[in-house]
């Protein structure tokens, strides 16, 4: 793995979401998960910034189909990833908050699957009746460092949705007033920026809830449909009335798309597929690069 080597970068993502149809499907995403593990999450903070949103992502969508093995291991660098951006005490320095949307989303299905492995990395105190479960050791301290990082991010994710929903009033007196067709435009894509904002903090505050329990409700595989659809609220209306996924993968997401699909576009340039498979991968997609990378949110 070289950190420098964005090509290296490209076609890793491209991979993964190539592959992400059959990990749906029940094949096996250990490899996947075992390099994301030792190779790029170690060194996350060197990765170039435009591609960790893509790789967080990633690991986000595929942490659903993960084997409780899988996710043993996974979980400790996870959890070190979603501190550094969960930091204990306000630094000053601005919080991305979609970062941590996904490495919550990410915590919970891994922790669904392996949650006694939340006891030594989190303090909790969850009963399985295996050795593992490490109950009769103290690991108060990382209940109590855990949990004051949950607060301390709910407290910027409020002060957050405070400041954008000021913003959402300001931008309607403006489009209001506005003349040009310009001028207008401009507004319009402030207040799709503003309320993606909003859900990403929205999103944060419902999967954060359940962790300050020493015995927490980690979102599993029976409640994922609400989750992905927390991650998409602007897909959940056409959802709902049944339009499947073919016709998600032929409508606008959250903006204009994203290097995502240009990296996805090109590996299956020349590429033939039967079936459905392609359309339905090609519909969630959509829905996660619509996102952006992290603009106004941080």
């Amino acid at each position: 793995m070289q950190v420098s080597d964005a090509d290296h970068i490209d076609r890793l993502i491209s991979c993964l979401f190539i592959a992400l149809p059959f990990f749906v499907r029940g094949a096996s995403g250990s490899k996947f998960l075992n390099y994301l593990n030792k190779h790029i999450i170690p060194v996350f903070d060197k990765l170039p910034e435009e591609r960790k949103l893509d790789l967080l992502k990633g690991l986000a969508e595929i942490s659903p189909y993960t084997t409780p093995q899988d996710s043993r291991q996974v979980l400790p660098s996870v959890v070190q990833l979603l501190k550094k951006y969960m930091p204990r005490r306000k630094t000053g320095e601005e919080t991305n908050f979609t970062y941590v949307e996904c490495l919550l989303f990410s915590f919970h299905h891994l922790a669904h699957k392996a949650p006694n492995a939340t006891n030594s990395l989190c303090g909790y105190k969850i009963v399985t009746g295996q050795p593992s479960d490490r109950l009769g050791e103290d690991f108060s301290e990382n209940y109590k460092d855990f949990t004051e990082r949950l607060s301390s991010v709910e407290d910027l994710t409020r002060a957050t949705i405070k400041k954008l929903t000021q913003g959402m009033a300001e931008h309607n007196k403006a489009m209001a007033a506005a003349k040009s067709d310009e001028a207008k435009d401009k507004i319009k894509t402030q207040k799709q920026n503003t309320t993606t904002g909003l859900h990403t903090c929205n999103n944060i505050l419902a999967m954060t809830k359940p962790l300050h329990s020493k015995t927490p409700a980690f979102f599993g595989v029976f409640n994922r449909y609400f989750l992905l659809i927390m991650f998409r609220p602007l897909m959940v209306k056409r959802t709902a009335a049944g339009n499947g996924s073919n016709n998600l993968a032929t409508k606008k997401g959250r903006g204009a798309g994203g290097m995502q699909n240009q990296l996805v576009n090109r590996a299956l340039e020349g590429v033939s597929y039967g079936g459905r498979g392609v359309g339905r991968w090609r519909g969630r997609g959509r829905g996660w690069a619509g996102r952006g990378r992290g603009r106004g949110y941080r």
